[in-house]
């Protein structure tokens, strides 16, 4: 199920110059603002808890996601390039696991290690929060790199759509409607969040048993799709 060419030629593009420039630009803004506010205020947990709610789970982790998720497959198939990878004797199934494995991978390594990282320098670890929300970030890479693959495969206009979900659905929606929670990988991801960190410190709309049905629902069914989507632009290339 993992193929290390198409993992290697996978990394390239990911962290090809422009790409790269995003996928540094957001840690390290995010580490720039925890230290300033760690100077100018202290160690302080509900802060620690708004930056890293608010700012790295709630939009780093998404915006990660969509440039790792869509750019793992997506211009490959714009610019036509797949053809030559589903030419090759590699079952379909192996080329999507492989490339969700790098877009995890990469979404992880530029968003749970920073969040872990913020969450030292804002208070030190007090009440678990840092280890609480990268383990979040890393949870939420997860399903956010196979919906943002699906949606590399399903249409050309992938990181507009995964823009809009990241930022309307789940940033705006999901602060302004309470139903909309529901449906949020954010919110299930947070609900392992609260269940790590101290009593009381963090909080979700989702329970914990309900967030883990769907983050591995949504995981599952998002990369089986994207398998079956690729075996049929297959069976189209080759008409």
């Amino acid at each position: 199920m993992y193929h290390p060419t198409v993992a290697r030629l996978t990394y390239r593009a990911l962290l090809g110059r422009r790409r790269a420039a995003i996928l540094f630009a957001l840690p390290a803004l995010l580490l720039i603002i925890s230290a300033v506010i760690r100077v100018m205020t202290g160690a302080d947990d509900e802060t620690a808890t708004t930056v890293l709610g608010g700012f790295a789970l709630a939009t780093m982790v998404p915006l990660i996601g969509v440039v790792a998720g869509t750019g793992a497959i997506g211009p490959e198939i714009d610019d036509g390039s797949v053809v030559y990878l589903l030419a090759k004797p590699i079952k379909r199934p192996t080329i999507v696991f492989t490339k969700l494995l790098v877009a995890i991978g990469v979404t992880v390594a530029f968003s749970a290690i920073p969040t872990l990282v913020a969450g030292f320098i804002l208070n030190g670890n007090s009440q678990q929060i840092a280890v609480a929300y990268a383990v979040a970030a890393a949870v939420a890479s997860i399903a956010y790199s196979a919906v943002f693959l699906l949606l590399g495969t399903v249409t050309r206009h992938a990181v507009v759509a995964g823009l809009v979900y990241a930022l309307v659905w789940e940033t705006l929606f999901g602060s302004l409607i309470p139903g909309a929670r529901t449906l949020s990988v954010q919110q299930w991801s947070l609900a392992l969040a609260q269940k790590i960190g101290a009593e009381g410190a963090i909080s979700s709309d989702v329970g914990l048993p309900l967030a883990l049905v769907l983050l591995i629902g949504v995981t599952v069914a998002a990369t089986w799709y994207a398998g079956l989507k690729l075996r049929t632009l297959t069976l189209a290339g080759e008409e």
